[in-house]
């Protein structure tokens, strides 16, 4: 079989992003109800109200943007968010992770000052897990972090990666990476923060699938879904605002 060059392949994941991340369907599936609070309550259950105070971060993955959160912040708000408490931070996809790390702190530090807030909540996808972790344990950003929720994360690398070793951030996201050793030795979950991710055996581009899990999270396996559908899966996004409000 003919292998793709890098740069196709590049080309490919970013337009099939920009069309998922523009999709949205059916977003009410992730949505709180009345009627479900209502029947929790009938149930006996002791349903706590939700708090979506707290400003939420999503970091996209590799080749992403802002766009592809369109569908997660659609179902942020049916869950109660604010739309001013919803920021995307946008780093590049084919510099250093350090300094996307880096970027990312000094975003978050700008959302709290904005909001006025003394947490955030992360919610990453992809290569976005990596810019995450590093924040959160080398540069020590637990501290300012609520909840971290890893959709598909590449949080233990993906040979995927190797199409596209030109890049140092691809480098970076290659099993047995220094980078990845980083950003995994020790405690994958630190200080006080929430953990959680979400990941399939149906990804096809987190491989092995199992990547995403990490050790001192609540790991969700997902029955069957794709790497850039869940950008569009309001199921999942359902439970991860879910899980943030928690």
């Amino acid at each position: 079989m003919r292998r793709r060059s890098p740069r196709r392949l590049l080309g490919v994941l970013a337009a099939a992003a920009v069309a998922f991340g523009l999709f949205s369907s059916a977003p009410t599936a992730g949505a709180v109800t009345p009627a479900s609070t209502a029947a929790a309550r009938s149930a006996g259950s002791a349903v706590q109200p939700l708090s979506t105070s707290t400003p939420v971060v999503f970091v996209h993955g590799y080749t992403g943007s802002a766009s592809n959160w369109v569908t997660a912040m659609s179902v942020f708000r049916l869950n109660g968010w604010s739309g001013s408490d919803l920021f995307a931070y946008e780093y590049d996809s084919y510099g250093d992770n350090v300094t996307n790390a880096r970027g990312l702190a000094s975003f978050v530090d700008n959302v709290k000052a904005r909001t006025g807030a003394s947490q955030v909540a992360i919610v990453n996808h992809s290569m976005g897990g990596l810019v995450s972790q590093y924040y959160l344990k080398v540069l020590g950003g637990h501290s300012s972090v609520s909840h971290l929720a890893s959709i598909a994360g590449a949080n233990h690398g993906t040979t995927y990666a190797g199409a596209c070793l030109i890049y140092t951030t691809c480098r970076q996201m290659y099993p047995g990476s220094s980078f990845i050793a980083q950003i995994t030795s020790g405690d994958e979950t630190p200080g006080s923060t929430e953990y959680a991710t979400w990941y399939s055996a149906c990804d096809g581009i987190i491989l092995p699938y199992t990547s995403t899990r990490l050790s001192g999270a609540t790991n969700n396996n997902v029955l069957c879904q794709t790497h850039i559908g869940y950008l569009s899966d309001t199921v999942v996004l359902g439970q991860t605002a879910r899980f943030v409000a928690s």
